[in-house]
């Protein structure tokens, strides 16, 4: 490595030069090595010693709003992929209804930025955060995903039903791809029910997608659910609800839920969900969850602490929380 000590005047007098023609004037290096009579790999060198020698030093201005480096404390501390921290009002921290507002567009700009990367992506059914997000999107240019897999039915009444196969057929025409939807409740009486469902043609379309999808979008699940899922259907009757809470649950993706350290927690509600199964979640490569607000702290940290996800989308006042509690 070259010190200002050991490198001659000449030599100096060059690299600031090939910097200053680099940096400050934006020329490219082709048309820099064709004026000094360089070789465009002599040019490269330069540009690399400039910066040993200190004559250019970088620095990375954050702009305001952007919080790099809580992101790179999270990516570390909880072993993430990538962490994005979004800045909301203090009234959407305690309100299901408006954070979902509050992070759409920012969950909006990852989406279109990451679904061209990817083949086949799935998709929680029952996530407003999620669809208020596909809702701010637009449409992705280029080629796409291949398919959009509903990995959790429908939760509750009808409507609950058409809400699931909105996120995913609105998605999936953003991403010019095929929709696949699981025709069924996401949570039904018996097991019975349950066997029958799984054999349906109507289901098995999208089950026998869930083992090799590139990516899945999650929302997370707090316990008590919150007011919109508790009346889609009473699809938590109070015992159910009574015996996750005696099992230690905090917290759920895609139904399944987990206690405060992110371990699957088992009850009879467990064998009467309609989805993807733990396993196969945490087997897909990229497992992307969404949520905030302090509701769900405790959710979110279990799903972190548990591997549940891989990139986490969360607010600033959660961020901060999950580096001060980890």
């Amino acid at each position: 490595m070259a010190t200002r000590r050991s490198a001659t005047p000449d030599l100096l007098r060059l690299t600031t030069r090939v910097a200053s023609m680099y940096h400050e004037r934006g020329l490219p290096q082709a048309q820099i090595a064709e004026q000094l009579g360089l070789s465009q790999a002599r040019v490269s060198r330069l540009l690399k010693q400039a910066e040993e020698l200190g004559i250019v030093k970088i620095t990375v201005h954050v702009p305001e709003g952007v919080h790099a480096e809580v992101e790179t404390r999270l990516e570390t501390v909880y072993k993430l992929d990538e962490v994005i921290v979004v800045e909301v009002d203090e009234a959407a921290l305690t309100s299901d209804e408006l954070l979902p507002l509050s992070m759409a567009s920012t969950v909006a700009s990852y989406l279109e930025l990451m679904a061209p990367t990817l083949q086949s992506i799935g998709v929680s059914s029952w996530s407003s955060t999620l669809l208020a997000a596909v809702n701010a999107m637009r449409p992705i240019s280029g080629s796409g995903p291949r398919s959009i897999v509903q990995i959790l039915g429908g939760a509750g009444q009808p409507e609950a039903q058409r809400f699931a196969t909105r996120l995913t057929e609105r998605l999936a025409q953003l991403c010019h791809a095929d929709p696949v939807f699981m025709l069924a409740p996401g949570v039904v009486a018996t097991q019975d029910a349950k066997r029958a469902l799984l054999a349906d043609p109507s289901c098995r379309q999208a089950i026998e997608r869930f083992d090799d999808l590139s990516a899945v979008l999650l929302g997370i699940g707090a316990i008590p659910p919150s007011r919109m899922l508790r009346e889609s259907g009473n699809v938590f009757s109070d015992q159910d609800l009574l015996d996750l809470k005696n099992a230690g649950a905090v917290g759920d993706v895609c139904m399944r839920f987990y206690d405060e350290r992110g371990r699957p927690v088992h009850t009879r509600f467990d064998e009467r969900v309609i989805g993807i199964a733990p396993d196969q979640i945490k087997r897909t490569r990229r497992r992307i969850g969404i949520a905030g607000g302090r509701r769900k702290f405790e959710a979110i940290r279990g799903a972190l602490r548990g591997g549940w996800i891989s990139t986490l989308i969360t607010d600033l006042d959660t961020a901060e929380r999950l580096l001060e509690q980890p």
